[in-house]
C-alpha cells in the first residue's frame, strides 16, 4: 500500500486573536512539513453561529504570513479539498451522518441537558466515569419518529461498541489504550443540527489527507472518540502527536488573562517575526544549537523525537532574549526600516545610518528607538531623577570646563574626556557618569562616542551650559 503524501494542518476557530499557543502549534505543524517537503494546511474551524467572525479569520491569516508561515492549501491559496472553512462542509458532514445512521451506528438521543446533568453528577458520586447512560440507545424507529412529531429535539449519538480497547501510537506521548467502556455514546450532531467539533474535525483531517495530526495534549481524550468514527467509517487515520500545552506562571494554560499577547499586539510592539520563531520553537522543544536560527535552520533541525511532555512554561523575558538576538541579525537599513517612520521624522537623512550604529545595541522595540531619537535630537530633553543627582554632585565648574572642552574638541568625544579628566583631576564614573547625564538625561545608554557627533556641538554646548557657572 503506498504511504500518503505527508501533510500536516493547523485548524484553528476564528472566535478571536491568534495568540502565543496558538501560533506554537502552527509553528510546530509548518516546520514538520517543510521538513518532510510536505503540505502545510490551513482550515477555519468556524460554523454557521459564528459567520460574524469573518474578521479574525482575516486577521488570523494576516498573522501568519506576517510570520513567515505560509499554507499550501487552504483559504485563497486552494487545493483540492475545499472548500477550507467548517462552515460551508455542511453537506460533507450530511453525507456520513446519514452514512452511520444507515447502517445503526448513529441514533437520536432525546435526553435533555437537565437530564444529562444529573446522571454525570450521580455517575461522578459513585466513581464512575461520567458516560452516557445509553437511555436513547434502544428506542426503535417508530418512538423516534414520534417524538420527531411531536417538536422534540434530538442529538445524534455515535453507538460505541462495548468491551473494545482503543489503542494507537502518539507520536509524542508513546502507546495510548483507551477503553470502550469508559467513553460511552457520545454526541455528534448537537440539537440544533451543527456537527460536534470533533466529528467534523475528524472527518475533514481524514478527506483532506492529513497524514500528521500535531495538537495540544488537552484533545488527547478526543482522539479514540476520532478513530472509532472514522474506523466505522473506513476512512484513513491519521498519526497523533499531543504537544505539552503552554502554561503562564500561575501554570494555568496560557491565555490573555495570565500574560499572554496576541500576534497583533506583538506585531504592533516591535517584535520581529524571526524572535518568535526561535522562542517558540525552543518552547517544549529542545534544538542541540541553542544559537539564533533562521527559519529555514529551524526547519531542518526540528525533531518530533526533542518534543517534552512536560507544561511548557511561557516566560517573556526568553522572547525578548530572541528579540535581542534577531535584531543583531539584521543589516543597518533593516533595523533603520523597522524603528518606524516616527524615528525617521527625528533623524536627518544624513544621519540615519550613524543613529542606527550608534543606538541598535540599546534597543529592543521601536519605542526605544524613538526614545533615543528624541534624547538626540530634540532642542528639549527631560533629566531623570539619577541623572539630575550625577550633575548635581559633579558642580557647575565641571560643566563649565565640559563647555569650553566641546567649543574646543568638537564632537570628538575622547577629546573632551580627557580634557575634563586632565583640568578637574576626575576620571571613571566621577567623569562619565555627570557628563553623559547633562548629554542624555540618562546614566546609561549608547556609547558617547557615537552619540555625540549625533547630538552635535551647538546641541551638546547648549546642554552643558544649562548646568556650567552662569
Amino acid at each position: 500500500m503506498a504511504l500518503r503524501p505527508f501533510k500536516t494542518r493547523f485548524a484553528p476557530s476564528p472566535t478571536g486573536l491568534l495568540h502565543l499557543g496558538n501560533i506554537r502549534t502552527a509553528l510546530f505543524n509548518y516546520l514538520l512539513a517543510r521538513q518532510a517537503g510536505g503540505t502545510f494546511l490551513l482550515r477555519l474551524e468556524d460554523t454557521d453561529a459564528m459567520r460574524g467572525h469573518e474578521k479574525f479569520a482575516r486577521a488570523l491569516e494576516e498573522d501568519l504570513r506576517w510570520l513567515g508561515l505560509d499554507w499550501n492549501e487552504g483559504p485563497e491559496t486552494g487545493g483540492n479539498h475545499g472548500p477550507y472553512a467548517q462552515s460551508e462542509r455542511g453537506h460533507v458532514y450530511k453525507e456520513y451522518f446519514s452514512a452511520l445512521e444507515s447502517r445503526g451506528l448513529a441514533y437520536p438521543c432525546f435526553c435533555s441537558e437537565h437530564e444529562l446533568a444529573i446522571a454525570r453528577k450521580t455517575a461522578i458520586a459513585a466513581a464512575r466515569p461520567p458516560r452516557y447512560s445509553g437511555k436513547c440507545r434502544a428506542l426503535s424507529r417508530a418512538e423516534a419518529e414520534a417524538r420527531f412529531g411531536r417538536g422534540e429535539p434530538a442529538t445524534l449519538r455515535f453507538r460505541v461498541e462495548e468491551g473494545r480497547t482503543v489503542e494507537f501510537d502518539d507520536k509524542v506521548r508513546e502507546r495510548q489504550v483507551f477503553n470502550t467502556d469508559d467513553i460511552g455514546d457520545f454526541i455528534i450532531r448537537r440539537s440544533d443540527g451543527t456537527p460536534a467539533f470533533f466529528f467534523c474535525n475528524a472527518i475533514d483531517d481524514a478527506v483532506m489527507g492529513v497524514s500528521l495530526v500535531v495538537r495540544g495534549e488537552d484533545h488527547l481524550t478526543n482522539t479514540p472518540r476520532q478513530i472509532l468514527l472514522l474506523q466505522a467509517l473506513g476512512l484513513p487515520l491519521p498519526d497523533y502527536a499531543h504537544i505539552a500545552l503552554v502554561v503562564g506562571a500561575d501554570g494555568a494554560p496560557l491565555s490573555k488573562r495570565t500574560g499572554s499577547r496576541s500576534v497583533q499586539e506583538l506585531r504592533e510592539a516591535g517584535f520581529l517575526p524571526t524572535a518568535i520563531h526561535n522562542y517558540l520553537a525552543r518552547l517544549g522543544h529542545t534544538y542541540e544549537d541553542n544559537r539564533f536560527m533562521a527559519l529555514d535552520k529551524l526547519v531542518s533541525s526540528f525533531s518530533l523525537t526533542r518534543l517534552h511532555r512536560a507544561p511548557a512554561h511561557y516566560d517573556e523575558a526568553h522572547l525578548v532574549h530572541w528579540q535581542r538576538e534577531a535584531l543583531l541579525h539584521l543589516s543597518a537599513g533593516e533595523v533603520g526600516d523597522w524603528m518606524g517612520d516616527k524615528v525617521s521624522a527625528l533623524v536627518p537623512a544624513d544621519q540615519r545610518e550613524a543613529f542606527v550604529v550608534a543606538v541598535r545595541a540599546n534597543v529592543v522595540f521601536p519605542a526605544d528607538a524613538l526614545r533615543w531619537a528624541q534624547i538626540v535630537f530634540s532642542d528639549t530633553l527631560t533629566i531623570s531623577h539619577p541623572a539630575r543627582a550625577a550633575i548635581t554632585a559633579a558642580g557647575e565648574e565641571f560643566f563649565d570646563v565640559a563647555r569650553r572642552a566641546v567649543e574646543k574638541h568638537g564632537a570628538d568625544f575622547k577629546a573632551v574626556s580627557e580634557m575634563l579628566r586632565q583640568t578637574l583631576s576626575v576620571s571613571g564614573k566621577s567623569l562619565f557618569q555627570p557628563l553623559r547625564a547633562a548629554l542624555t538625561g540618562e546614566l546609561d545608554g549608547p556609547e558617547m562616542a557615537k552619540l555625540l557627533p549625533l547630538i552635535g556641538v551647538e546641541r551638546a554646548r547648549e546642554r552643558l551650559s544649562k548646568f556650567a557657572v552662569p
